[in-house]
């Protein structure tokens, strides 16, 4: 829908800006300070300060730099990530492509950004850049794993690949609805209630689990401190960004912030209800019906919009809270996390699942 890439071409980059200014805020909070407060009232203009300052940089690259890789990659890193909001449902009959496949398009799509960040390192020439672009794929790779099988319990227990889908299935809507998306063989238990009550994590315990392996493996997608090691600055000066400067190293930047939203965005919709309310409908209050609009109508694209975004940004805003508060690993035990934790977890989740779907519970 062309609409839908409308708002997503404002979305992304308005929530960097306001997602980078937020960061600043929070971690002046953590750390009992101000934060930017010089320009503009509490420090609001900062952010076009920087910009304008980027805009003015000259785009430098180096003498032994692969020229073309180099210039291509920070490119190919956004379209990636970009690509990947195609498939996301942002309210009631208003999604993209509106895919079938989503959830494995989305999975398959945002890979391609460790081809780009690997871009980047190699040809920069820079032993750090290249450093910090193989710490990147090794990481990215490693994680892909736990974060597969945690989207693999969600899809085993609604038993499609539609995000919008999995978003009607936790939900006040009717039998009906739900049956135009060909789920008429779920034999769905709608008992109008809604709210968090029908969200997944509710509805199954070992979705819970598998939201927390979800939401620490997103953070090494994004290399995210405290997985921030692709980056890490007391070693490796900047990572695989080192350098780029001007446009192309904001548009880094806007990839890495697009990645948290989207991740965030995934998070929402295959585990907290996605664009639901989280007001279930309690005896003659109704909460989940006034708080919801009907698919298809100007109520129901705000709502819908305002539900998830709101969810999206919450986990934003701990992804900002663990960056701040937790140090960084070190390369080994990143690994041992990824693959002697998460992973065997991942897979266990993934049998209980399976399990839970057979006997249906």
């Amino acid at each position: 829908m062309f609409a839908t890439l409308l708002i997503f071409l404002v979305m992304v980059p308005g929530f960097v800006v306001v997602g980078v200014y937020l960061e600043r805020k929070v971690s002046a909070f953590i750390q009992d300070r101000m934060g930017p407060m010089e320009v503009g009232k509490w420090g609001l203009l900062q952010l076009i300060a920087d910009l304008l300052k980027l805009l003015q940089k000259e785009d430098i690259v180096t003498k032994a730099a692969d020229r073309r890789l180099f210039l291509l990659a920070p490119f190919v890193i956004f379209a990636a990530v970009f690509a990947g909001f195609a498939v996301v449902p942002l309210a009631p009959e208003l999604s993209g492509s509106g895919a079938a496949v989503g959830v494995f398009y989305l999975l398959t799509i945002v890979s391609v950004d460790v081809i780009g960040i690997l871009m980047a390192g190699w040809g920069s020439n820079n032993k750090y850049s290249l450093f910090g672009a193989m710490r990147a794929v090794a990481q990215i790779v490693s994680y892909e794993v736990p974060l597969g099988l945690s989207i693999l319990c969600v899809v085993m227990i609604t038993q499609t690949l539609d995000l919008q889908a999995i978003s009607y299935q936790q939900g006040i809507y009717s039998s009906e609805t739900i049956y135009l998306f060909g789920l008429k063989n779920l034999n769905l238990d709608v008992t109008q209630v809604g709210g968090f009550l029908a969200w997944n994590v509710v509805r199954n315990p070992f979705l819970l689990i598998a939201y927390v392996v979800f939401f620490i493996a997103s953070l090494a997608e994004c290399n995210r401190a405290p997985f921030d090691l692709p980056e890490g600055e007391s070693e490796l000066v900047g990572g695989f960004h080192t350098e780029y400067s001007g446009m192309r190293y904001a548009l880094l930047m806007l990839s890495e912030y697009g990645m948290m939203l989207l991740v965030s965005l995934l998070g929402a919709i295959l585990f907290l209800g996605s664009w639901n309310t989280p007001f279930p409908n309690l005896g003659p209050l109704r909460l989940a019906d006034w708080t919801s609009g009907e698919p298809g109508t100007w109520l129901g694209y705000l709502t819908g919009a305002f539900w998830l975004l709101s969810k999206a940004l919450l986990a934003v805003l701990v992804q900002m809270w663990v960056r701040w508060t937790l140090p960084r690993l070190r390369v080994d035990q990143l690994m041992y996390l990824g693959w002697k934790v998460l992973t065997p977890v991942g897979l266990v989740l993934f049998f209980f699942s399976g399990v839970w779907r057979l006997l249906g519970v």
